[in-house]
């Protein structure tokens, strides 16, 4: 259900006085008004009143988009037709910022909000000021009736609604009455709920709340529980968490870090990743929040401050191990979440690492191994998460979850643990290592520990599926899986780099973010322009507005599987090169040396190949555009035959070409 601060039907709200309706606003959920505000508020309330005379329906003020956490400034239903109205006061342009931002508004509502979902929905950006206005009725290649913005003056508002109306009224249908009590299901992206979690200690309101959604809160409910029996029972215990890509294993975790940031408590909690980009990430988006926010209230606050007490709970774990190397003590937080812990180092890689480059040549552990250590030096308590995801290993060194079995049968079997009972499928090769530590240690499964529904999507939840068949090359099921989510998440092939880019700006709409992703074995995509090797900041691709030529938007810069796992786009765009290449008796892995390509023969290599692809296939929210290039017969590097079959298995699964 979604609130707003004044509800009315619209002939009841002509013919109150403006000071009557300002003041049921601002006694709604004790609104903080300001004289401009009620300025602002009294123009839109004398527009609106001249406007909807002849109208009959229900108007709402300050409708709240909670996964975005604002307010519309006003929403207007007549008939089946919801018209979303955001003023701009005293502006005479058209800023794009503004457009973005009411269309956004829209698409919030079609996407997460049940009663919009076959309503029409029709964005309207009011710069009172402006000279002319720009009435065009036109729908989008989504055909979700959800209209193109348009741009009016407050002279020009009545004429946009009655335009509209008369194209699509349908005079059968009014759904004034169930329109705010309808549900709301959003699926926020990793950055939006982490903003939300910061300031707020909370994803409730911005999350989805439905019975597939509800294991979330069953897995986090669990944890805490765990975590309170450590502390009460002075015990030391390890949780392994399971889930499908996109199911919010990263959410769980910076939910528990965030929901012990109490000091006096004596539990505080970090959330560690080894994924630089998306600690950086992070970081970056809560501490530029973190500064607009105390902005917003007239207080000052440097970059370095607001990166300071970001750092206090979420940090890179590489960092956090190299700190306690050099301190003996304990560690300040008795509760660890490892993210992504399948991505921890194998003793040898550790050992090399530190003898290398940390000039430590007694070292004598794996990174689980040490990382426990880190942990076990409390006397008391301790609790370690450990957030795992599935064939995601991809690159040289990560050891995979059997590794942290290990260590604790051989050193931490003091230890108890909690284990998903999906850790025994074979993506995450540890059956034999759990049976193994159930011969020396309490071993505990709960099947609230796996997190079996994609939250990353929400049109494609089973688009892991789907990844996970192309990949195993179980043709027919990938054939079923694609004709069930076809509908609602498009997939289509290209030959042509151009039209994939052209794709992609066509299905974006508002802020939606999109970018070109390929594997960063991909180098012989440099004759498109797409280079692997060439320098890119993953904090300016995935935060930065799309005026920034060092955005994702651009589509100039490439983002590989290192810098997007853990994250996602609206719209991808995965241009696959000769790396990777089908063939009836199995994929077939090629590394790029020299001036030629190269057999991978190595098992491990290959599997981080195959893996590099998972990530990259699973990352779009709403649709995927790959691209499969022609190659040349003139280019002994690029030859057709390294990417003809690759394509024609792909569109043998049911991707329409364009």
């Amino acid at each position: 259900m979604l609130n707003s601060y004044y509800k009315d039907d619209i002939q009841t709200f002509i013919n109150k006085s403006r000071e009557e309706i300002i003041g049921e606003i601002t006694l709604s959920n004790q609104f903080d008004s300001n004289r401009k505000q009620n300025k602002s508020w009294e123009l839109q309330i004398y527009i609106l009143q001249k406007v909807l005379k002849s109208y009959s329906g229900t108007i709402f003020f300050e409708f709240s988009i909670p996964r975005m956490g604002k307010r519309v400034d006003a929403l207007v239903i007549i008939q089946n037709t919801v018209f979303v109205i955001e003023f701009k006061v005293g502006e005479s342009q058209y800023h794009n910022i503004n457009i973005e931002q009411v269309w956004d508004y829209a698409l919030d509502l079609k996407n997460f909000h049940k009663p919009s979902h076959k309503a029409l929905l029709v964005p309207i950006l009011v710069a009172t000021e402006a000279e002319n206005s720009i009435i065009e009725i036109a729908t989008t290649s989504h055909n979700d009736k959800l209209l193109l913005p348009i741009k009016v003056n407050q002279q020009d508002l009545q004429d946009a609604i009655s335009t509209t109306l008369s194209f699509y009224t349908d005079k059968e249908q009014d759904i004034s009455a169930e329109y705010a009590a309808g549900s709301y299901s959003p699926t926020p992206t990793i950055v939006e709920a982490a903003l939300n979690l910061y300031r707020t200690h909370t994803v409730d309101e911005i999350t989805r709340s439905d019975a597939e959604a509800k294991n979330l809160t069953e897995t986090t409910s669990l944890i805490s529980q765990v975590i309170k029996k450590a502390q009460i029972e002075k015990k030391k215990i390890i949780c392994f968490v399971t889930g499908v890509p996109g199911a919010g294993k990263t959410l769980v975790g910076l939910k528990v870090a965030t929901s012990h940031l109490d000091e006096e408590n004596g539990n505080t909690s970090v959330y560690l990743s080894g994924n630089g980009p998306l600690v950086s990430i992070l970081q970056e988006a809560l501490a530029r929040d973190k500064i607009k926010n105390e902005k917003e209230n007239g207080r000052k606050l440097t970059k370095g401050k607001a990166r300071a007490s970001v750092k206090t709970f979420i940090q890179n774990i590489h960092h956090y191990r190299d700190a306690y190397l050099v301190d003996p003590k304990p560690p300040y937080d008795h509760v660890a979440i490892f993210d992504e812990a399948q991505r921890a180092w194998s003793k040898e890689q550790t050992v090399k690492f530190m003898k290398q480059k940390k000039g430590q040549h007694d070292f004598d552990f794996s990174e689980p191994e040490f990382l426990i250590s880190c942990l076990d030096r409390h006397k008391d308590w301790s609790v370690i998460i450990c957030l795992v995801g599935g064939g995601q290993e991809i690159n040289t060194g990560e050891a995979g979850i059997s590794e942290w079995l290990e260590a604790i049968k051989n050193r931490f079997s003091n230890w108890e643990v909690y284990i998903s009972p999906n850790l025994v499928d074979s993506e995450y090769q540890a059956e034999e290592a759990i049976t193994n530590l159930k011969e020396k240690t309490s071993v505990k499964l709960n099947p609230s520990l796996h997190l079996k529904v994609s939250m990353r999507s929400f049109r494609a939840e089973n688009l892991s599926l789907l990844v996970k068949n192309i990949l195993d090359l179980d043709y027919s099921s990938a054939i079923k899986t694609y004709s069930n989510l076809s509908t609602n998440y498009p997939i289509v092939l290209t030959r042509n780099v151009h039209k994939a880019k052209k794709w992609l700006k066509e299905k974006a709409r508002g802020s939606e973010r999109y970018g070109i992703i390929v594997s960063s074995q991909a180098q012989r995509l440099k004759p498109y322009a797409i280079d692997v090797k060439s320098p890119m900041n993953p904090v300016h691709w995935f935060l930065n507005d799309r005026d920034d030529v060092r955005s994702s938007y651009f589509l100039e810069d490439v983002a590989t599987e290192f810098h997007v796992q853990g994250l996602e786009l609206d719209w991808a765009c995965v241009t696959w090169d000769g790396d990777l290449r089908y063939s009836k008796e199995g994929w077939k892995s090629f590394s790029f040396v020299g001036k030629k390509w190269q057999h991978i023969h190595k098992e491990e290599r290959q599997k981080y190949l195959i893996n590099a692809y998972r990530v990259l296939l699973t990352r779009a929210r709403q649709g995927m555009v790959i691209v499969v290039p022609e190659g040349s017969n003139e280019d002994h590097t690029r030859k057709p035959e390294f990417y003809n079959s690759t394509f024609n298995y792909l569109k043998s699964i049911g991707f329409s070409e364009i």
